[in-house]
């Protein structure tokens, strides 16, 4: 399971008002939701290509390659967190669609253990989900950053339980875990999205904004991600 960066930069704030800050925020906007569309049909191409091709899945998903596989996005995540206040727009544009395709290798596997079809039902599923819960952030006036601290300790406990139950196996704790992640990645969904307007009310120019459209990317990319497997866990049906 991926994990959520860190959604707040602090940055010098300055004014615009107007239809002239109207329009600029529907492009930005816009530019975050293009960016994380074509993120997701990134990964998901990576993922079916990888998925249904014995050359590439045996070898790795047969191996202790997938481990490899399976925590290089975190440290992708990691590496954006830290760096991304010193690598230009373009490199971070850059980084993030080769981040969606290791993220597509690390998911292959689920076309290895679900059907097509349930795989496809989950995903409109999540993308309905995803889509109110964004819509609400962008619109809503309450302020949600008092959620916050409430949703990263959400996330950090869900973290931590998917570990411990690697060694466990409990289908119970992986049940109270799948549920209890959807809420919380359903809030982050909301928080990002909110937070996402208000960075750009900071108003820090065109290169700055370009990179905030992208980490804005990031951020809704990986609740969507994590609320599509955790939804696939509690429902998707597996091969026979």
């Amino acid at each position: 399971m991926a994990l959520q960066p860190q959604s707040r930069w602090s940055n010098p704030a300055s004014t615009m008002s107007g239809a002239a800050f109207d329009e600029g925020l529907r492009q930005h906007m816009l530019r975050v939701y293009n960016y994380m569309g074509l993120g997701l049909v990134i990964t998901g191409l990576v993922a079916f290509f990888v998925g249904s091709t014995p050359a590439l899945y045996v070898p790795i998903f047969g191996s202790p390659l997938k481990w490899v596989v399976m925590l290089a996005p975190l440290a992708f995540v990691m590496f954006f967190s830290f760096k991304v206040n010193s690598i230009s727009a373009g490199a971070a544009q850059t980084m993030f669609w080769a981040f969606c395709a290791v993220m597509g290798l690390s998911m292959a596997s689920i076309f290895l253990v679900f059907t097509g079809a349930s795989i496809a039902r989950t995903f409109f599923i999540s993308a309905a989900m995803f889509g109110a819960m964004s819509l609400y952030g962008y619109t809503t006036k309450t302020d949600l950053t008092k959620f916050g601290s409430f949703l990263i300790m959400g996330l950090i406990g869900v973290a931590i339980a998917s570990i411990v139950n690697i060694f466990l196996g409990s289908s119970m704790l992986q049940f109270i875990v799948s549920v209890v992640g959807i809420l919380v990645f359903l809030g982050l969904t909301a928080w990002d999205t909110q937070t996402i307007k208000e960075q750009f009310a900071e108003n820090n120019g065109a290169e700055a904004n370009q990179k905030l459209a992208v980490m804005g990317a990031l951020s809704l990319y990986l609740s969507f991600i994590n609320i599509f497997q955790l939804l696939l866990s509690l429902t998707g049906q597996t091969e026979e």
